[in-house]
């Protein structure tokens, strides 16, 4: 099954659905970060709920960037996405090995911690981009971001990310956003809160085959779900080039700049998002500097 997002309605038009399957974009990252098994997890659920909240944005010149910033051994995580939606990010410690939790499973909340902060930050074309932040309450990511929307974008959300590791890779990954409409009543909140608890999780749902509408069906207890938005797929895209590190190379300062000339006569910038490797000879560098 491809990688795909597909945006639904329920309860006759008073719920939101976005369901997300991620598990190629996901085993993508982890191949090209060299994640540990605990660290694909949470980047997993970080990249997904990325990609679902960019479909939201309107243009396509729109820029979404996420950090989440935990007391614990991951440290930060970064992503930055378009509406298409190719994103790309990294994470500050990708090896992280901590034991599994109480339960059996990787210890997500254990590796990012539950003292910290998610920082959204939608540029949107304006003269200032919007920022919002709120703390995070469990490091578990889904339960943060169900609190960052209700915080910071006063929405009542329901959020649900999973990733499924196996020994070989990513097995299963993706999530869902929940929003009710104005017109929603109790009865649907009711209705949602209840065919939840009895669906499982996202990661099962996925790895038992069951695809993204009859995911939704289930979500909402709702069998005549609308689709109102297929064919989105979410890919993981750097967009670095050597004149992006150009421009880099050009913000140190022509202090810093002659030093590297003269000491290393070279320079080898790599990519954070893409771990690509780009080198400049003295010549290029000596261009640089005489350019700023």
């Amino acid at each position: 099954m491809s990688d795909k997002i597909i945006k639904f309605l329920a309860c006759e038009g008073r719920i939101s659905v976005i369901c997300a399957d991620t598990t190629k974009l996901v085993e993508d990252s982890r191949k090209l970060h060299d994640l540990s098994p605990v660290v694909t997890a949470a980047f997993g659920r970080l990249l997904t709920i990325t990609t679902m909240m960019a479909t939201e944005m309107k243009n396509n010149t729109d820029k979404l960037t996420i950090q989440l910033k935990g007391s614990g051994s991951i440290g930060k995580m970064i992503t930055v996405c378009n509406k298409t939606p190719e994103v790309k990010g990294y994470v500050t410690n990708p090896y992280v090995d901590i034991p599994l939790n109480e339960d059996g499973k990787l210890d997500v909340g254990g590796a990012i911690g539950n003292s910290g902060f998610i920082n959204v930050i939608k540029d949107i074309g304006l003269k200032d981009p919007y920022v919002g932040i709120s703390p995070l309450i469990s490091g578990e990511i889904a339960e943060d971001f169900a609190n960052y929307f209700e915080q910071s974008e006063q929405k009542q959300t329901a959020v649900a990310l999973g990733v499924l590791v196996n020994k070989d890779g990513v097995q299963s990954s993706g999530g869902y956003i929940i929003n009710p409409m104005p017109d929603a009543t109790n009865d649907d909140i009711i209705q949602i809160e209840q065919a939840i608890f009895k669906a499982g999780s996202m990661s099962k749902m996925l790895d038992e085959g069951l695809k993204l509408k009859e995911i939704a069906q289930k979500i909402t207890g709702d069998e005549n779900v609308k689709i109102i938005e297929e064919n989105i797929i979410p890919t993981y895209k750097c967009d670095c080039s050597k004149e992006k590190m150009e421009r880099g190379l050009a913000t140190i300062g022509k202090k810093d700049l002659k030093e590297i000339i003269d000491v290393d006569q070279k320079a080898e910038l790599t990519c954070h998002f893409c771990n690509k490797k780009y080198n400049f000879s003295k010549k290029e560098l000596v261009n640089i500097y005489e350019n700023m």
